[in-house]
């Protein structure tokens, strides 16, 4: 993102803010001193809802890569005339800074230690989903955030995106009828994956730091900026970063706040074998990916491939809700759409309503965000129901895994009857940093 797409942006979203009564009570009140830990695209796309509320002075920047680092503050500089620190460790920002509000929009791999800190220093935190790496992590998140009393908003903007919100009203007014299965789905092109030749860390680039408490790779511009999400030491690949939205869906509509048992396969088949050495390497992620998981009253599934995109396919995202009285569908883009069992009944349709150029609806979920600060009260995707969504497709992975389905006992959090499953729970850290304690 350079800076005139950067100026746009905050410029569109400061129209928005004056779209609706809800947004207009968060423009006054008092300043909060707010800092982004993570200041690249996503991170800076945040950090525009902060400025544009009216609310937020950026007081400090946080990133290993000093380019990046630069390139924010200019553009935090211009936007509003505020020159924030910059800082290359987020230890020494919370440390010297001791903001209101701390914005994580780092790698899944630190999200957990960042955000402890952040409690911990009496933060509010904004942080991007999922809430962990592995399902221990978020119980200790969770575990802190509890006893801070601060707010913490987890980035599942669909929990307050319009047509999502009329989507769950209709489901949950009986319309659909009795839901017995429920498909979940993101499908993209893909193929063969060729490796890219690793290359020197930049300069600038603190790269020991970047990997943190994950396995140090050889520096690949495959990882970094942007395609991590595919490489498992720093993430869990399509199914950890867009199964989170839609299985958040099923959690929001469900009163079960748990499966109680997942069975996950999946592979590489087209992708290749994954491959990793001194002179380069690929992704390691799964490129298709079938995950069940078995409630009391009904099966979710969720499904992905990088490959075998079918243009005839009339939804490519989202979510199916199969019911007695006809199937739901909730997308991205696309809206929602109900398919009624009987034929002379009309189907019904509601177009999505997205913040652009992102699609994505940040500018209402901060506006929650700060509203809840304000007002004491959980926000919309509060810590608690962002661990729950977040630990499903981590399961999904442990199962993945280990090759078998697991049992899972939500009430305690713990895997039943699986000690090798049950390790997976946790990930060791590369020293000197400690996993954090339950």
């Amino acid at each position: 993102m350079n800076r005139r797409q950067f100026l746009q942006g905050a410029a569109a979203t400061g129209l928005l803010l004056n779209a609706g009564p809800f947004v207009l009570g968060q423009t006054s009140g008092k300043k909060l001193r707010t800092a982004l830990i993570g200041s690249g695209w996503w991170g800076k796309n945040i950090l525009k809802e902060a400025i544009a509320s009216g609310r937020c002075s950026v007081t400090a920047l946080c990133d290993v890569d000093a380019r990046a680092l630069e390139v924010a503050g200019e553009q935090v500089h211009d936007l509003n005339g505020e020159t924030p620190k910059k800082y290359e460790d987020y230890r020494e920002l919370l440390q010297k800074e001791k903001p209101d509000i701390v914005i994580i929009a780092t790698p899944d791999h630190w999200h957990a230690l960042q955000a402890i800190a952040a409690l911990n220093e009496g933060a509010h935190v904004f942080l991007e989903k999922p809430t962990g790496q592995t399902v221990n992590e978020s119980r200790a998140m969770l575990k802190t955030a509890l006893a801070s009393k601060k707010v913490v908003q987890v980035g599942l903007h669909r929990r307050i995106g319009p047509h999502h919100v009329s989507a769950m009203k209709f489901l949950r007014s009986g319309a659909v009828g009795d839901v017995g299965m429920v498909r979940l789905f993101a499908h993209g092109g893909g193929g063969r994956e060729n490796p890219t030749r690793n290359s020197p860390v930049p300069d600038g680039m603190n790269w020991d730091l970047w990997c943190g408490p994950a396995p140090l790779r050889p520096f690949n511009t495959r990882i970094h900026p942007g395609g991590w999400r595919n490489f498992l030491d720093y993430a869990n690949g399509t199914m950890g970063d867009w199964g989170v939205h839609w299985l958040d869906q099923v959690l929001w509509w469900t009163d079960e706040k748990y499966p109680k048992r997942v069975y996950c396969s999946g592979g590489r088949s087209v992708a290749g074998p994954p491959i990793l050495n001194e002179k380069e390497q690929t992704t390691d992620a799964p490129d298709r990916q079938l995950a069940v998981f078995e409630f009391e009253k009904f099966t979710c599934t969720w499904e992905h491939r990088h490959f075998g995109e079918n243009h005839n396919e009339k939804h490519r995202i989202g979510a199916y809700f199969y019911g007695t009285k006809g199937v739901l569908h909730i997308g991205w883009q696309d809206g929602w759409t109900f398919y009624p069992s009987n034929n002379r009944d009309k189907m019904i349709h509601e177009d999505s309503q997205l913040q652009q150029p992102d699609g994505h609806n940040l500018q209402l979920l901060w506006a929650n965000f700060l509203h809840s600060i304000d007002q004491k009260e959980l926000p919309v995707a509060n810590l608690e129901v962002a661990h729950r969504s977040s630990v499903l497709p981590l399961l999904g992975m442990v199962s993945w895994r280990v090759g078998r389905s697991i049992e899972w006992d939500g009430a305690k959090e713990q895997i039943v009857g699986d000690e090798k499953a049950a390790e997976l729970l946790s990930r060791p850290y590369r020293s000197p940093w400690k996993y954090p304690e339950l």
